[in-house]
């Protein structure tokens, strides 16, 4: 199993910083001895691993080689990981579809942003084989992210891009698919001359076309850290401990 993770962006929201984003130290681990600062993806990472990744790529940009010499350093041997360039920031469909000819149609593939924290851990591990599925969580402020609607059936019927008045706290965190999905996603992106920036808008043109999505609104914490009010939230989060539920942030 794949996880994809695309960390190519500039994180100008939280700029200047002395390091790419997805390193930002956030909480702590101890090795045995010591306690030592974790990076922010190493979050999403740890998920991808429990939900079953053993493959993870990183879509970084040209200038983001810290967060190779940083993984080189410190990942687990338990997963490969594999790193891809984005020359030039183009939006997160550009990002993923990066990865399209490294992985095969009957892998699964688990895919996150790497800015984010969120509970509980085992969220990948809801998500089911074989079926585009969304891990979706609860928030406050659903008008600053991508807002699902989904009927009784879990369906989803349409995702609302950063719309204001959006009709549905829930928002897709992380998501599920399997290869051959992600190729036929990719060759849509493609007959849509790369236009999409955005994965809701890919999404509403094939679920348009009849392809299928379901929602899973399991999640209950779901905290950005690319600003920086929101990185001291997630630092509170995890010095209390993150609570058994909670409203995203």
């Amino acid at each position: 199993m794949w996880g994809i993770i695309p960390a190519a962006g500039a994180g100008t929201r939280i700029q200047p910083l002395a390091c790419s984003k997805e390193l930002l130290p956030v909480g702590g681990q101890h090795d045995g001895m010591m306690e030592h600062p974790r990076a922010v993806s190493e979050y999403l990472v740890d998920r991808m691993r429990m939900g079953g990744a053993d493959k993870i790529c990183f879509v970084i940009g040209p200038k983001k080689f810290d967060i190779v010499e940083y993984y080189s350093a410190h990942h687990s041997a338990s997963s490969t990981i594999t790193f891809v360039i984005q020359p030039r920031p183009q939006g997160l469909c550009d990002a993923l579809f990066r990865c399209v000819d490294l992985i095969p149609p009957d892998e699964q593939i688990l895919i996150g942003l790497p800015d984010t924290i969120w509970f509980p851990e085992d969220g990948f591990s809801m998500l089911p084989d074989g079926l585009f599925s969304f891990l979706l969580f609860p928030v406050a402020t659903p008008a600053l992210f991508d807002a699902v609607i989904f009927d009784d059936d879990k369906r989803v019927r349409e995702i609302q891009v950063k719309q204001k008045n959006a009709q549905s706290n829930w928002i897709w965190g992380a998501f599920k698919l399997p290869g051959r999905l992600f190729r036929d996603l990719y060759e849509l992106w493609c007959e849509r001359e790369k236009q999409d920036e955005y994965v809701g808008t890919l999404i509403n043109a094939w679920i348009a076309k009849g392809g299928t999505a379901i929602a899973v609104p399991y999640g209950n914490i779901y905290v950005d850290v690319g600003t920086l009010p929101n990185y001291r939230k997630a630092i509170q989060l995890l010095s209390e401990g993150a609570p058994a539920t909670a409203t995203g942030i």
